[in-house]
C-alpha cells in the first residue's frame, strides 16, 4: 500500500528542469560535459534573469494539461539555489532576477491544486567541500584536485542538511522530496562513487520525518527504500511498492534549443498508459527557455496529451493494472467495476478478449460515451443461419469459427475515433 494514497490517486507528474544551464541551452550537465571551472560557468549566474516568467502561467497550463504534481528543481547538479537560502550567496536573490523563484512556483502550483515536489540534487559542483569524482567538471583540473583534498564532506553534510531543513520549514506542506542521485558503484581510474555514507542518508531521512512526516521521498539516498524511480525507459513488468518513471520530452531535461527529437503527443499519452497499466506512475519532464517560457513545440505535445486526459482521465487517475490479459497492442487500467481497454493499434470491426465472456454488463467509448455492442463468445454460432432480413445479414458481423467460449467480441466501428488511443469502458458485473 502508498505510503501517501495522493500519489498512486494521481499516476500523472510534472518535472521542470530550470537554472543556469538553461541560458546555455545544450543540456543541463553543460557545466560537466565541457569541464567548466566555477569562473567560467558564473557569466550564467550573471545573466539569470527569466523576465517572462509567470509563475502562475505555468501553473495554469500544467493543470489544463493533466498533471496532478509538479516538481520543481530547486538545485541542481551546479549548486545554484532557485530559493532565497541564507547558506550561500550562490542563490536566485543575487542574479538580476532578485526574487525567490521557487516561492513564486510553489504558491501559484499550489494555489491551481496541485501536490509539490521538490528535487535536490545531492551533486554540488560549486560547494568547495564537495569532493571531486568523475562526474565533477574539475575531474581532470590536476591543481584544483590537489586543492579540493582539503574539502571536508562532514561539512558538505551539514550544508545540505541546512538546505533540506529551510526548504520543509519556509515553504508550506511539501508532498514529496526528490533526490538525485547515488553513485556508490561507480569506479573511475582516481575517483570512487558517492553513496549513502557520503550522503549522511539516514541522519538527513530523520530530519527529513521530523519536520515533515507525511512527506514522500524516491528512492536516490542509496537507502533501498523509497519511491522507485527508472529513467528515460519503460519497465515491462509492474513493482509490488510504489514506482514512477521519468522521462523527457526530447533527449534533455534542461532547455536545450538544438535537440528537436521530441516525443510526439501519442507517444507521451502511451507512455502514460502503458505505466499506469503495469502499476506505476509517469512523470514527464519539460525545461522552459531561459526567459522562462514554455517551447511551443513542447506545450504543444503537453497540450494534447492535456485533451486526451480531459476525456480519458477516468482510465487514468486512480487507476492500476488489471487481472486480465490484455489483447495484443493494447493495454487495460482498472478501478473498481470498470476496465478501460486503450486500443494502440485499432483493430477492423471487431475485437476479441480474453477470460471476459460472461464478465461485462455494459462498454462504450470514452470520449464520447457512446455505446460499443458485444457478445459473449459462448453464444456464438459458427453456422451462418438464413436470415429473411438481408439488411441484417449484410451488416451483421459474422464470425465463422468456433470460438473459446470465454471470450468477449467486441463490435467496433470501422472509422477509428479522431482520439491518440481510442478507450473502451467495459462494466463489470
Amino acid at each position: 500500500m502508498s505510503r501517501t494514497p495522493w500519489f498512486t490517486e494521481s499516476r500523472y507528474g510534472l518535472f521542470i528542469h530550470f537554472g543556469l544551464y538553461s541560458i546555455a541551452s545544450r543540456h543541463e550537465w553543460v557545466q560537466t560535459l565541457e569541464e567548466m571551472d566555477t569562473d567560467s560557468y558564473k557569466k550564467y549566474f550573471e545573466q539569470f534573469n527569466p523576465d517572462l516568467l509567470d509563475a502562475r502561467t505555468w501553473a495554469k497550463k500544467a493543470k489544463a494539461d493533466g498533471f496532478k504534481y509538479v516538481i520543481i528543481t530547486a538545485k541542481h547538479h551546479e549548486g545554484f539555489c532557485l530559493w532565497d537560502t541564507k547558506t550561500t550567496s550562490y542563490n536566485v536573490t543575487n542574479t538580476p532576477y532578485q526574487k525567490d523563484l521557487l516561492k513564486e512556483l510553489i504558491e501559484a502550483f499550489r494555489e491551481e491544486g496541485l501536490k509539490i515536489g521538490i528535487y535536490y540534487s545531492l551533486l554540488d559542483w560549486y560547494h568547495k567541500d564537495f569532493l571531486v569524482d568523475g562526474y565533477h567538471p574539475m575531474r581532470n583540473n590536476v591543481s584544483y584536485i590537489e586543492e579540493n583534498k582539503k574539502g571536508d564532506m562532514e561539512n558538505y553534510r551539514q550544508y545540505m542538511r541546512n538546505h533540506i531543513t529551510e526548504l520543509l520549514s519556509n515553504y508550506g506542506e511539501i508532498s514529496y522530496l526528490w533526490f538525485d542521485f547515488s553513485y556508490q558503484e561507480r569506479s573511475w581510474k582516481n575517483f570512487n562513487g558517492k553513496g549513502a555514507k557520503d550522503w549522511g542518508s539516514e541522519e538527513l531521512e530523520r530530519l527529513i520525518y521530523s519536520i515533515q512526516p507525511n512527506i514522500l521521498l524516491n528512492d536516490r539516498l542509496d537507502l533501498n527504500r523509497g519511491v522507485t524511480t527508472p529513467e528515460q525507459f519503460a519497465r515491462s513488468t509492474g513493482m509490488d511498492k510504489d514506482w514512477e518513471t521519468v522521462q523527457t520530452l526530447n533527449n534533455s531535461w534542461g532547455y536545450d534549443r538544438d535537440n528537436l527529437d521530441f516525443k510526439s503527443s501519442e507517444m507521451v499519452a502511451k507512455q502514460l498508459v502503458d505505466t499506469v497499466s503495469k502499476g506505476g506512475n509517469f512523470t514527464m519532464n519539460i525545461g522552459p527557455n531561459p526567459r522562462g517560457e514554455w517551447d511551443n513545440r513542447s506545450d504543444e505535445i503537453l497540450s494534447n496529451v492535456g485533451e486526451w486526459l480531459r476525456k480519458h482521465g477516468e482510465s487514468i487517475y486512480g487507476a492500476s493494472e488489471s487481472e486480465f490479459p490484455p489483447p495484443v497492442d493494447c493495454r487495460y487500467t482498472k478501478k473498481g467495476d470498470k476496465l478501460y481497454l486503450h486500443l494502440f493499434s485499432y483493430p477492423y470491426r471487431s475485437l476479441l478478449l480474453s477470460d471476459l465472456g460472461g464478465k461485462v454488463k455494459f462498454a462504450r467509448f470514452l470520449h464520447d460515451g457512446s455505446e460499443i455492442r458485444f457478445a459473449n463468445t459462448k453464444d456464438l454460432d459458427p453456422v451462418r443461419k438464413t436470415e429473411e432480413n438481408l439488411y441484417h445479414e449484410v451488416t451483421v458481423l459474422h464470425i465463422g469459427e468456433a470460438l473459446d467460449p470465454t471470450m468477449l467480441l467486441l463490435h467496433l466501428p470501422i472509422q477509428m475515433p479522431d482520439e491518440l488511443i481510442p478507450v473502451i469502458e467495459l462494466t463489470l458485473k
